[in-house]
């Protein structure tokens, strides 16, 4: 993945519609031949741009805050199962996240992500709310050292419990996750950076192919 350059730094409208907007002509594209759906459905896809905002909540990184944005590609592989209200499908997903900002006291680090598995519980309701539970993660690259005076490499483990609300042509998804950044060891001492953070999106739900 590429680091963000300085002159490329995503606090800037400009720097943002750079790597946010090609993610929504992106879906857009995939999305137009789709029929409209009114949930996940086994054999389907979802297509999903989102972004999170958080902040740190242990020790000397508690001060540390996160901002991200990208995009989501997910298969839903499985019919539901399960018992009673645990009955549900399962999805597998990946996450693009060109945008990733960590704001640290003594600087601010700027870079990108790749997501590579997201393993996704939806719950089979048949209303306009379907709940799900998403455990995930990946790798981290910046441009300076995350926290400070480790690495600029890092990997990234999230669980999140949300929503999403089935609108007319599009879902809007909400969720809250617990986020750990770390560098797996590759420097000592290695503190790592745990943060909570919300998450909102709008994407689709399409049928299978026939």
């Amino acid at each position: 993945m590429m680091i963000c350059p300085r002159s490329l730094r995503v606090s800037s409208p400009s720097a943002f519609g750079i790597f946010f907007f090609p993610c929504v002509l992106l879906l857009a594209a995939f999305a137009a031949p789709a029929r409209a759906q009114t949930g996940p459905e086994t054999g389907g896809n979802e297509l999903e741009i989102w972004t999170t905002g958080g902040h740190g909540t242990n020790g000397r990184t508690q001060h540390t805050g996160v901002w991200t944005a990208g995009f989501r590609y997910g298969w839903i592989i499985t019919e539901p199962h399960g018992p009673s209200f645990l009955r549900g499908r399962f999805e597998y997903a990946v996450d693009a996240v060109p945008v990733f900002v960590v704001f640290q006291p003594t600087n601010t680090a700027y870079g990108a992500a790749i997501n590579p598995f997201a393993l996704i519980w939806n719950f089979d309701t048949h209303g306009r709310v379907v709940p799900y539970i998403d455990l995930g993660g990946g790798a981290l690259f910046t441009s300076t050292q995350v926290p400070p005076g480790t690495s600029r490499i890092n990997f990234t483990t999230a669980g999140a419990l949300g929503l999403h609300f089935l609108a007319r042509k599009a879902t809007w998804t909400a969720d809250v996750r617990f986020m750990h950044i770390s560098d797996a060891g590759l420097t000592n001492p290695n503190p790592g950076i745990n943060t909570v953070q919300l998450r909102l999106g709008i994407g689709w739900f399409t049928h299978p192919r026939e």
